[in-house]
Order: structure tokens, then sequence, then C-alpha cells
């Protein structure tokens, strides 16, 4: 009876340490997961970053260079501004978030873009060598995005998928830094080509 006993209290501390050794490799790698997104949105930060930082450049090369829609040039100082004052907290990379940074994101791309399509319009300010480095620099730095951004994404579903799964979604759900992460998705209508008009 009592051999019985020490058999089952035995197999019960046996069955226990398997479940709290399990929980902890959950546990660790859910936050090794989670680490790497936050290492990878630290990447996508620092491409567009880069964007920002040459908006400028380009700005000003595009004034000296002509007398230039000042409109365009005025939207895109402001949805600079706008981007650089717009953070996300890297622990709380929900979809919501990222959706938001994205949409600030796309809208400087947009006026970026407008700005890119319109000197089309002025040999004189193509034929310049700093307006034509300024270009190509932002045109690597738009490859560069594309790149962190689809690294960022697959980071998150290594991380949702492992999350997801059962039995470890109830162990996720019982810390809040392991809720799930948001994707970067394609932006609205960006099949369509921008529509220019030059008639105003």
């Amino acid at each position: 009876m009592k051999q019985n006993f020490l058999i089952a209290i035995f197999s019960i501390l046996v069955l226990i340490l398997i479940i709290v050794l399990w929980i902890s490799n959950t546990y660790n790698q859910l936050v090794k997961l989670n680490e790497n997104i936050k290492t990878q949105w630290g990447q996508v930060e620092n491409v567009y970053q880069r964007r920002i930082d040459l908006i400028p450049n380009l700005v000003n090369t595009v004034k000296g260079s002509a007398n230039f829609e000042k409109n365009t040039l005025k939207q895109i100082v402001e949805a600079r501004a706008k981007a650089t004052s717009f953070s996300i907290n890297r622990n709380d990379l929900n979809q919501d978030q990222v959706n938001k940074f994205q949409k600030v994101q796309d809208h400087l791309n947009n006026s970026v873009s407008r700005l890119l399509l319109i000197v089309e319009n002025y040999p004189n300010i193509q034929s310049t060598k700093n307006f034509f480095e300024l270009q190509n620099q932002l045109e690597g730095t738009e490859n560069r995005i594309n790149v962190e951004r689809n690294r960022f994404n697959d980071k998150v579903n290594s991380f949702n998928t492992y999350r997801n799964q059962f039995p470890k979604i109830i162990i996720a759900n019982f810390f809040s830094q392991f809720q799930e992460k948001g994707y970067f998705q394609s932006q609205v209508g960006s099949k369509k080509s921008p529509i220019i008009d030059f008639s105003n």
C-alpha cells in the first residue's frame, strides 16, 4: 500500500515536472519569436527613417532647380512631418497599430511618387546630378523597405503560427506580450497606377 502511494506521488511529481518543462519551453520560444519581431521592426523603422532623411534633400534639389509647384512640395513636407511624428510601440505590434503606421507611410510614399511623376515634365530638374543621385537613392530605399517589410511579415507569420497552435495558445493568452501580431498589407488600390492631371 505504502509502495503504491509512493509510486503515485512520484508519478504525479514527474507529470508536474514534464508540464512545467513544457510550459517553460513554450514560454521561452514565444519570447524568442517575439524578440525576433521587435528586432525586425527596428529594421523596418530604420529603412523608413532613411527615406524620411532623403526627402528634404530631394525637396531642396527640386526647389533649387525650378520654379516648381509649391503645393506639391508643401504636401511632401507635411506628409514627412506626419510620418516622423507617428511612432508605434514595439511591444504592441497588433494589426491596428501596424495599419496606422502603414497608412502614414503610404501617404508619404504617395506624395513622393506624385513629385517624381510631376518632375518628368521638368527636364532641367531630371538632368541635374543631385536629383539623379537622390532619385536612385530613393529607389534603392524603397527596395530596402520592401525587403524589410517582407522579412517582418515572415517573423510575424512564424510567431503567429507558433502561438496559435493548440495547446500553446493557452500559454500565450496568459501573457499580454504574446498577443497576435499584425502584418504589413498591400496598399488599397496599389494595383491601379496613379492618375496625374496637369490640366489644373
